[in-house]
C-alpha cells in the first residue's frame, strides 16, 4: 500500500484539513452572543405595570406569562392554548406535579363520600 492511495476514507491529500487551519474561517466571530443568551437578557430587562392603580416594576418575562394567563382566563382560545402548553412542558420538565399520598382516614372518608354519592345516582335513576 502506498501512501499516495485515494479512496473510500482516504481523500487526496490536498483535500484534508491541514493543522492548524480552521474548517471554518468565517464562521461565528468571538463575542457574539447566541439566541439562547440574547432571549434570555431580553426577557430579564425591567418594564413597568400597573396593576389595581399601583405601579410595579417586573421582569419582560413576569408580564408576558401574567399577560398570557389573563387573556386566557378571558376566553382567548389561541392564549389558552398556549398556555397548556407551556404549562404541559413545565410539568414535562419538573416531572409533573407532586404526588399527595392520603392517610387511612383520609381514604375512609373518600370512599364514604364516593358510596353517597353512588347511592343518590342511583336513587335518581329509580325515580325516573
Amino acid at each position: 500500500m502506498s501512501d499516495d492511495e485515494v479512496g473510500f476514507g482516504k481523500p487526496p491529500k490536498h483535500t484534508r484539513f491541514h493543522k492548524g487551519v480552521s474548517g471554518n474561517p468565517k464562521g461565528r466571530p468571538k463575542g457574539s452572543r447566541n439566541l439562547a443568551t440574547v432571549l434570555a437578557r431580553a426577557l430579564r430587562e425591567k418594564v413597568v405595570v400597573n396593576e389595581n392603580g399601583r405601579r410595579r416594576t417586573v421582569s419582560k418575562f413576569d408580564a408576558a406569562v401574567a399577560q398570557l394567563v389573563n387573556k386566557s382566563a378571558s376566553g382567548d382560545l389561541v392564549a389558552l392554548r398556549q398556555l397548556m402548553a407551556l404549562a404541559g412542558s413545565v410539568e414535562n420538565q419538573t416531572g409533573g406535579a407532586p404526588e399527595k399520598t392520603l392517610t387511612e382516614t383520609d381514604n375512609k372518608v373518600v370512599q364514604n363520600v364516593l358510596k353517597r354519592i353512588e347511592s343518590r345516582s342511583r336513587e335518581d335513576k329509580d325515580d325516573d
